[in-house]
């Protein structure tokens, strides 16, 4: 069973107009009282520029063939960032094809190499749905044993929500989870089709209810770079930066990588990380 994209459009689109105030945009007060906060639909059409009844068939996903135009003003009138702007797009206009079970994403020996390579930094690839599909040891020895889960467990939200080491390991769990839960609400706009996300996101609703909580706020956000702080159980805190690598070729694999900064504590933490990692193989 696939996302229904139509309905993923209404909701975005109701959750960016909630957020938006009509005073602050200089628009004239329609009368009577608010019953939900931010934008009505009329003030939006307004503010884009378009009908009122077009807007309202955008919204509830009447048709999904919209000009650029009409979506161009739709999203500067809501004050979108450039990875929303992307999202609108995605799921207002007509998606080829289907992404059937038979798309396993694979991970090129050449990269896989890398990341043994670079056996000081922990790094991993991260692909659709965020499956964690090739680390070094580590980032297995920072994050937790990948190889020692069965594939379906390799997954990022998974581990995030329902895996209980995971809140004790970050700092600011709720930021993690916030994070995690935006960049699988993109990666579900990218794919919409993808039967494996809907059951991903089936999944989390009814195991977490901080994961439903999250997902109805709609935040989208893509994986770039960032900070997080973890509290290891046997080498401490680490302030570790993160950076990350989308491939040319595949857009929807991405290497991310751990930086450190140069003399401080974090540094003398994954050294010490690395040799107890060394020492246990």
């Amino acid at each position: 069973m696939a996302l229904d994209r139509r309905a993923e459009l209404g909701e975005f689109l109701r959750s960016r107009r909630a957020r938006l105030r009509p005073e602050e945009l200089g628009l004239p007060a329609y009368g009577g009282q608010r019953r939900v906060p931010g934008l009505r639909r009329e003030e939006l059409a307004l503010l884009a520029g378009v009908s009122v009844d077009h807007y309202v068939r955008l919204e509830q996903g009447r048709t999904l063939h919209f000009s650029e135009a009409v979506l161009d003003a739709v999203a500067r009138a809501l004050r979108l960032d450039p990875v929303e702007r992307d999202h609108l797009y995605r799921l207002a206009r007509p998606w080829p094809g289907t992404d059937g079970p038979e798309d396993a994403q694979q991970v090129r020996p050449g990269l896989r190499r890398l990341l043994d390579s670079a056996a000081d930094v922990p790094a991993y690839v991260v692909g659709r749905n965020t499956d964690v599909l090739a680390w070094n040891q580590l980032a297995a020895a920072l994050i937790t044993d990948f190889g020692a889960l069965a594939p379906r467990q390799r997954n990022l939200a998974r581990l995030v929500f329902l895996d209980e080491g995971m809140r004790s390991l970050y700092a600011d769990w709720p930021a993690k989870a916030s994070d995690v839960a935006a960049y699988l609400r993109l990666d579900a706009g990218r794919h919409p089709d993808d039967p494996r996300t809907a059951e991903l996101i089936g999944e989390l609703t009814a195991s977490s209810p901080e994961f439903k909580a999250l997902w109805d706020e709609h935040r989208i956000k893509d994986k770039t770079h960032g900070r997080y702080v973890y509290r290891h159980p046997v080498v401490g805190e680490l302030d570790l930066g993160f950076e990350t690598l989308r491939l040319p070729d595949d857009p929807d694999q991405a290497l991310v990588a751990h930086t450190v900064e140069e003399g401080s504590p974090s540094q003398t933490a994954l050294r010490l990380l690395a040799a107890w990692e060394r020492s246990e193989v």
